[in-house]
């Protein structure tokens, strides 16, 4: 799907977050990888973490090719190309990760800033 055509109803899903898939392509195999994940809007801005503690494949996947495809799901169905910049400064992960873990309910922002995975989404040619 072209996102210069992106309809409200997509716009309003980017805006709320919720659960995903996303598909990277395997750094050593150059296949395709999908998974379900939870992406978050903060402050306008979109992110994907996870919980900490061990690593992800999709993280180094996005580390050798930071392209990929954000597949809308849950009432709004759409296949977005999109960008990945993962976000290794201890300050803007305790930035972002601060509101993600309360909408998680957690207490343990050490932690997860520590060794959460996290990655901010620009959707390809999406004008704000």
């Amino acid at each position: 799907m072209s996102t210069a055509q992106l309809d409200q109803p997509i716009r309003d899903a980017l805006e709320r977050g919720g659960r995903i898939d996303i598909t990277t392509k395997g750094r050593k195999t150059g296949e395709p990888h999908r998974i379900e994940i939870v992406f978050h809007n903060v402050g306008g801005r979109l992110y994907i973490s996870g919980m900490p503690g061990f690593k992800r494949s999709y993280i180094a996947n996005l580390a050798a090719d930071p392209h990929f495809t954000f597949h809308l799901k849950d009432g709004v169905s759409a296949d977005l190309a999109a960008t990945a910049r993962i976000i290794t400064d201890e300050a803007e992960r305790r930035a972002v990760l601060i509101p993600i873990a309360q909408s998680w309910k957690r207490d343990d922002v050490d932690i997860m800033v520590e060794s959460s995975p996290l990655f901010e989404v620009t959707i390809d040619g999406l004008a704000g």
